[in-house]
């Protein structure tokens, strides 16, 4: 009895009700990875239009992607239909499956936000997920906590790694190769960057990126030492400190 009752649930998922926008599209989007799937596109494409007719779903267009892997970060007809939710034309995103949509559970999070912040709604009928209803809303909420926690969790491994590396005396980023000391010294000449290019090997932004930090470095010294000589005239204006002798 229980099995029954749970089929003809499944067979009529329903969206919670929504306000429809006629100049706003529901989008369908389907995907199979090899050309030899037809049947399976297929029967993806039949199985939303079913959903459509029993949501009384009429202004939707349905945008594949045949032969095309999930793996690939561009899909043309996924990217079509995500431009359109930025500029504004879709209501609501109605995919057969998370595996068809999403290439990463990391995609399918940022997916759901970017959704969340544009107000469109996000449909999958495999899943039976509707982020328009309460059980949705609850799953968003979810999902998006845990997306935060990996996020701060993956920024707290980095930092102790740079704190780690940096104790060790390892250098972080990008080996400077440019030879400073000869181009400053050529700069303290007067001679043009071009020509201190040539003479160093190094390009005209090496040279310039040089100079800009010479440049720093002085401003860095001058307010050093405005802020040493404020400390030296508030020392001077206060006076010394003259403590009374203890009487003997």
């Amino acid at each position: 009895m229980n099995e029954n009752i749970n089929k003809i649930v499944t067979q009529n998922f329903e969206v919670t009700p929504r306000k429809s926008n006629s100049q706003k599209i529901t989008a369908l989007y389907c995907r199979v990875s090899t050309h030899d799937q037809q049947t399976g596109l297929e029967s993806q494409i039949r199985t939303l239009k079913e959903f459509c007719e029993k949501n009384r779903i009429e202004n939707y267009e349905i945008f594949t992607d045949e032969g095309i892997s999930g793996a690939k970060n561009s899909r043309p007809s996924l990217d079509r239909m995500m431009t359109l939710v930025r500029e504004g034309n879709v209501e609501s995103v109605v995919v057969y499956s998370f595996s068809r949509f999403a290439r990463s559970v990391t995609h399918l999070l940022n997916a759901l936000e970017e959704f969340n912040k544009l107000g469109v709604s996000f449909v999958s009928y495999t899943e039976k997920m509707d982020t328009n209803s309460p059980m949705g809303k609850m799953v968003f909420v979810i999902i998006s906590a845990v997306s935060a926690l990996e996020r701060d969790l993956i920024i707290e491994r980095v930092k102790n790694g740079l704190k780690n590396a940096k104790a060790k005396g390892i250098h972080i980023g990008r080996k400077k190769t440019r030879p400073s000391e000869l181009i400053r010294a050529l700069l303290e000449k007067g001679l043009p960057q071009r020509t201190i290019s040539s003479i160093t090997g190094a390009s005209n932004g090496s040279v310039s990126l040089e100079k800009l930090a010479i440049k720093l470095e002085k401003q860095a010294a001058e307010i050093k030492k405005r802020e040493d000589e404020e400390k030296l005239k508030e020392m001077l204006s206060t006076g010394p400190t003259i403590f009374p002798l203890s009487p003997s």
